[in-house]
């Protein structure tokens, strides 16, 4: 029988599948077999959930590690956080009707942005990750899937694994720029914590003509503004995790790119999987029935970030002359994106960015001329007062047709309506 010849070839146990090209590779003498089955140990641990989320820390904290020095922030940068958030307090205070939500403040580590704001990526990775995992297994050919039977719920568990070590991947880079808890758009940390990261703020101040102290204290406004934005606004950060969840149902995974992908692996390299995952190995695919989301997501993060600019403007406009160039440099890093947070896109798909910034801000500006700090904050009384896109289309337009009583009559209405459903139900 061919198969009893020791010299022939066992036929690869991955054939039908995207591993087919990079094991059929493999050669006597090429990898390291207790690395190989260390990783596969990894894999196979069990975990809750669509993805291995100690593995995911785990990889970003290696990753950072890698990526150079990481002090821990001592008493005297704690206190240097700690003035930073009651000055910028006490000047929001002056121009914005919302009331603080910042009950303590916090100078963290990179590694401890990580560790603290690892449930927050839980809620926004979890959509996505668990339609790409199931996915992994539709993704086999018939055959295989027939074959694999009672070893499909290990092949899921593995897809969670690898998952699990891609999103680490993306976290970790991104522990390198993030400057606070709220930087990608949302509180990230626990309820109430204004938390900045003073070495990835020095490494900010580095490159312009101003302060570290001047820098921090930016930092600072912004993330105490946040802070009260979505505090008075609970159902914001639902919003968006809504929005994430939908983008999430609608993720497939790009099988012929997952191979074509595979194929370049040098087996022979420890690093090539790790390389091939930190250029979205197992990025998902957009689909139609993600653009609706996605542009709900961009109008949710463009609308908060413009009303924080506006905010953070109008305190810092008599006390603060570097803001205007600390602010545009912000706007200009939030909507680039910086390599970090481009390699986080890539590895889940999604972008966390405002791309309409810049009208937004223009229409909370106008909100403000026409009818004062009140109206400008009124906007996030309820969710359906949003302006929408073709709003950001007209920004001074919209001041126009949302008038103070206007818009006082639609609140009213708003809540009238929501008064008699609960009455019926």
């Amino acid at each position: 029988m061919a198969g009893d010849d020791p010299r022939e070839e066992p036929e690869n146990p991955f054939k039908g599948t995207p591993l087919e090209n990079l094991f059929g590779q493999m050669g006597p003498g090429q990898v390291d077999l207790s690395a190989i089955f260390g990783q596969m140990q990894r894999m196979f641990e069990p975990h809750e959930g669509s993805v291995n989320y100690r593995l995911a820390t785990d990889t970003a904290r290696q990753k950072l590690a890698a990526s150079g020095p990481d002090p821990s922030p001592g008493s005297t940068k704690q206190g240097a956080v700690d003035d930073a958030v009651r000055l910028a307090e006490m000047w929001l205070d002056r121009a914005t009707e919302l009331p603080s939500g910042v009950t303590s403040a916090a100078a963290w580590s990179r590694a401890e942005w990580i560790e603290s704001t690892m449930d927050r990526w839980k809620v926004l990775v979890e959509p996505i990750a668990s339609n790409v995992v199931s996915s992994m297994g539709d993704a086999l050919p018939q055959e295989a899937q027939a074959m694999a039977g009672p070893f499909m719920a290990m092949l899921t568990q593995a897809g969670g694994a690898m998952f699990g070590q891609q999103v680490g991947q993306g976290i970790g880079e991104l522990a390198t720029e993030v400057l606070s808890s709220t930087d990608i758009g949302l509180p990230m940390g626990p309820d109430g914590v204004a938390a900045l990261l003073p070495h990835n703020i020095a490494a900010f101040a580095e490159g312009l003509d101003h302060t570290e102290a001047d820098a921090l204290l930016y930092v600072a406004l912004r993330e105490c503004a946040h802070q009260r934005l979505y505090a008075h606004a609970p159902w914001l950060r639902t919003a968006i995790i809504d929005a994430v969840t939908e983008f999430g149902r609608g993720s497939r995974l790009d099988t012929e790119s997952i191979e074509e992908k595979m194929r370049s692996i040098d087996p022979g390299r420890p690093d090539a999987i790790a390389e091939a995952m930190e250029g979205g190995l197992f990025e998902p695919e957009t689909t139609p029935e993600q653009q609706h989301a996605k542009e709900r997501l961009e109008l949710l993060l463009a609308l908060a970030e413009g009303w924080v600019d506006e905010v953070v403007g109008q305190a810092t406009a008599d006390t603060m002359p570097s803001a205007v160039s600390l602010g545009e440099a912000m706007r200009r890093r939030r909507v680039t994106a910086g390599p970090a947070e481009q390699t986080f896109a890539a590895l889940v798909g999604l972008e966390l960015r405002p791309r309409r910034l810049r009208d937004a801000t223009t229409l909370f500006s106008a909100l403000r001329d026409r009818d004062g700090v009140e109206a400008r904050d009124r906007v996030w009384s309820h969710p359906d007062l949003l302006p929408d896109v073709t709003d950001l289309d007209d920004p001074l337009g919209y001041s126009e047709r949302h008038g103070d009583g206007d818009f006082d009559a639609a609140l009213g209405q708003l809540l009238d309506d929501e008064a008699g459903r609960d009455e019926e139900s």
